[in-house]
C-alpha cells in the first residue's frame, strides 16, 4: 500500500480521514486548486492524528494518479451520470472508495462502510447512499478484472497532453511517459557530503540516493544534523552544468522551493536567490539553517529587479507547467490545460530577458523548467537566440550529466519520467546552457 498501513490501521481510520479525503478530491476537482495546498490546507484545518493524515494523503494522492482508470470503472456501473449539484459529494465518495478497495487494498467492508458513513454525513450525498453501496460492492466484486483490461497509461492521460506527447515524443514515447506516472516515486535525498546511513537505499549519483517507503522525512537519520535534502535526482542536474563554481557569485532566479540554492552553496558557491514569494522563501531560510549553507535571499520579481554588477552564472528555473513534475504532483493533468502553456511561456520569455541583462560578458546562463512542453523547453531557447545574437548555446557533455540518453541533438538537457525505468524513473527537465558572448570593438 502507497501509505505503508496495515489492514488493521485503515480499519481503525475513522470518518475524520474520509471526510478529509472528500475536502481535498472536492477542492482539486472542482475548483481545481494544487493538491499539495488542498492537502496542506485540509489536514490542518482537521488536526487528524498523524496516522489518519497518512491515510487520507494517501487515498487522495493514489485516487488522482488513477482518476482517468476509477473514473471509466464507476462510469460501467453507472447508469447515468451523478449531476453534483444534486447530488453533493457522491463521486468523491465513489472515486475515494473505489481508490481503497481497487489501489490501496483496503478490506472490502472497512472501504464501503467508510463511504457509507460519508454519505450519511452528507445531506445531498444521503439521497444517493443505496447507490454508493451498491456500486463500491461491485466494484469489490468486479472492479479487478476489468481495470486488468484496462488502458491505464491512456486512461491517467487527458487528451490534452496524450495528443501532444505523442506528436512531440512518438506515441510509445507518450505510453512510456505516461506508465511512469503510474507508479508511486521514490524519495531522492541529495547529500552536502558523501551519503551515509541508509544502507537499503539506491545511488543515483555519487551524492544522490533514491529511498522507498521512506516514511516521514523528519525521522529519517541526517534530517535534523542538516546532512541532505529532498530533492529529485532529474531536479539536481541543471545546478551541474556551470561546472566549477567554488568561490564564484551565482544568481539563483525564481529560486524557491530551494534545492538548487542549496547545491550551488554545498558546491562552495556564493549564492543570491531570488524568488517573488516571501513565503516560499521562507522555507530555502529554514532549509538553509538545517544544513548549515548560507545564500543571500532576496524577495522580488526577476523581472523587475536588478543585480549590483552582472553575474559570471545565472541559473533562471523558470515557472512553467511542471508537466515533467506528475510522478509527485498527479493532479497536475487535471487542473491544467493547453491554455497555461500560453501563459507561461509569455512569463518565461520576459524572465529569460531579464536574466540575460543579469549574464556578465563571458558568463553563463542556464535555462531550465520541470515541463515536457516542447513550447517551454527548446522552442523557448531557440526564440531567446533569435533575440539575443549575443549568446549562444553551449553544448552540454554526457558525462556531465550521467547519461547520454538526458542529451538532446543540439546539447540541451532533456530527462523524461520513462528515463532509468528501471530505478523508479525521474522527473522530467529540461535545461540549455547560454554563453553570453565577449563582444569585440
Amino acid at each position: 500500500m502507497s501509505a505503508s498501513l496495515t489492514e488493521k490501521e485503515t480499519d481503525a481510520a475513522g470518518l475524520p480521514a474520509r471526510k478529509a479525503v472528500i475536502a481535498i478530491l472536492s477542492a482539486v476537482l472542482r475548483k481545481h486548486r494544487p493538491l499539495e495546498l488542498a492537502v496542506d490546507d485540509v489536514l490542518t484545518r482537521a488536526s487528524l492524528a498523524p496516522r489518519d493524515a497518512a491515510f487520507a494523503r494517501a487515498i487522495a494522492t493514489e485516487t488522482l494518479r488513477r482518476f482517468g482508470q476509477l473514473d471509466a470503472l464507476l462510469r460501467h456501473f453507472l447508469v447515468k451520470p451523478v449531476a453534483p449539484h444534486r447530488a453533493g459529494s457522491t463521486m468523491e465518495i465513489l472515486l475515494a472508495g473505489a481508490c481503497e478497495l481497487m489501489v490501496l487494498s483496503v478490506a472490502p467492508h472497512a472501504a464501503v462502510d467508510g463511504a457509507n458513513r460519508l454519505a450519511q454525513a452528507d445531506p445531498k450525498a444521503l439521497h444517493f447512499k443505496p447507490l454508493i453501496n451498491a456500486v463500491l460492492r461491485r466494484v469489490a466484486g468486479e472492479g479487478a478484472k476489468l481495470m486488468a483490461a484496462q488502458d491505464a497509461a491512456r486512461l491517467n492521460t487527458p487528451d490534452w497532453l496524450w495528443l501532444r506527447w505523442c506528436e512531440n515524443y512518438t506515441e510509445a514515447g507518450a505510453r512510456g511517459i505516461a506508465e511512469a506516472h503510474i507508479k508511486e516515486p521514490g524519495l531522492d535525498l541529495v547529500f552536502k557530503d558523501k551519503p551515509s546511513g541508509f544502507a537499503d537505499a539506491e545511488q543515483l549519483a555519487p551524492n544522490v540516493l533514491r529511498l522507498r517507503g521512506a516514511g516521514r522525512i523528519e525521522d529519517l537519520p541526517g534530517f535534523k544534523d542538516g546532512e541532505w535534502w529532498v530533492q529529485d535526482f532529474a531536479a539536481s542536474l541543471p545546478a551541474r552544468l556551470f561546472g566549477d563554481v567554488d568561490g564564484q557569485h551565482v544568481l539563483d532566479l525564481c529560486a524557491a522551493p530551494g534545492g538548487k540554492t542549496l547545491q550551488l552553496a554545498s558546491f562552495g558557491a556564493r549564492v543570491t536567490a531570488l524568488d517573488i514569494s516571501k513565503e516560499r522563501l521562507a522555507r530555502v531560510r529554514e532549509n538553509l539553517a538545517r544544513t548549515k549553507l548560507k545564500a543571500e535571499l532576496v524577495v522580488a520579481d526577476v523581472r523587475d529587479w536588478q543585480p549590483k554588477a552582472p553575474a559570471r552564472f545565472v541559473l533562471l528555473d523558470a515557472p512553467c507547467t511542471a508537466t515533467g513534475t506528475i510522478r509527485r504532483h498527479p493532479d497536475l493533468p487535471w487542473i491544467k490545460s493547453a491554455a497555461d502553456i500560453t501563459a507561461s511561456t509569455t512569463l518565461q520569455a520576459e524572465m529569460l530577458d531579464a536574466a540575460a541583462a543579469m549574464t556578465a560578458a563571458g558568463g553563463m546562463l542556464v535555462y531550465a523548467v520541470c515541463s515536457l512542453e516542447l513550447e517551454e523547453g527548446v522552442e523557448q531557447v531557440e526564440a531567446f537566440l533569435a533575440r539575443h545574437n549575443d549568446f549562444s548555446r553551449a553544448p552540454i557533455a554526457p558525462d556531465e550529466i550521467f547519461d547520454e540518453k538526458f542529451l538532446t541533438r543540439a546539447g540541451d538537457l532533456r530527462t523524461l519520467p520513462s528515463h532509468w525505468a528501471d530505478k523508479g524513473g525521474m522527473d522530467g527537465f529540461y535545461a540549455a546552457r547560454l554563453r553570453r558572448l565577449v563582444q569585440t570593438p
